[in-house]
């Protein structure tokens, strides 16, 4: 129990994330939803849309210059991943077809999204390398401790490209961010030594 209430509470204050939501596609309507995806991060997101007669709905996914990573027509249901090539903002693109002359009705579309270390299977890691568990969640934390030090690392490459605009809130940007990485990393510390305590007894059983 006290294990299960760490690893929920570090997981719930970090940006990594799975999100899932399902919105309304109006008939011949185009519905985009961007997200800011850094370089060599792999996402996978899973959808489904309701069927209707003589409609179509189609998904593409896009960065800012217009490259398509994942292309569909006629969707129902199904699943996509692709890796960033580069840091940019990413689209996810549905599209609601209606023939001429049809009125149309309105789709429900669910979408689901993985990105970074939510989008690995750590099981599947943990039966390759015949990891226990404790051991398996201990690897998926310190993947997560060390996707937030890259991410702090591109806040201040931007911080420092920015100061010449503005050095207050720069300034200001900086300390949250020092702060923010020694609490991440005294956290995964902590958690080291607990589950390598707790291994101990685990073994010594």
């Amino acid at each position: 129990m006290e294990v299960g209430r760490l690893i929920w509470l570090v997981l719930s204050v970090m940006v990594w994330e799975a999100q899932a939501l399902m919105f309304h596609l109006e008939p011949n309507q185009k519905k985009c939803l961007k997200e800011e995806i850094h370089k060599e991060i792999v996402v996978k997101g899973e959808y489904e849309i309701n069927v209707l007669p003589n409609q179509r709905v189609d998904l593409m996914i896009v960065d800012s210059t217009g490259h398509h990573f994942y292309n569909r027509e006629e969707i129902e249901k199904g699943v996509f991943s692709f890796t960033a090539d580069k840091y940019d903002v990413y689209e996810i693109c549905f599209i609601s077809r209606v023939p001429q002359g049809m009125r149309g009705g309105r789709h429900e579309v669910f979408l689901q999204t993985k990105h970074g270390v939510e989008a690995k299977s750590y099981e599947g890691l943990g039966e390759a390398a015949k990891l226990k568990p404790l051991e398996v969640e201990l690897k998926r934390l310190e993947d997560l401790s060390e996707a937030i030090v890259q991410d702090f690392a591109y806040m201040r490459q931007r911080e420092e490209e920015m100061r010449d605009t503005n050095e207050s809130t720069n300034s200001r940007v900086l300390y949250f961010s020092l702060f923010s990485m020694c609490l991440a990393i005294w956290q995964v510390l902590y958690l080291r030594n607990f589950f390598k305590s707790k291994k101990l007894e685990y073994d010594a059983l």
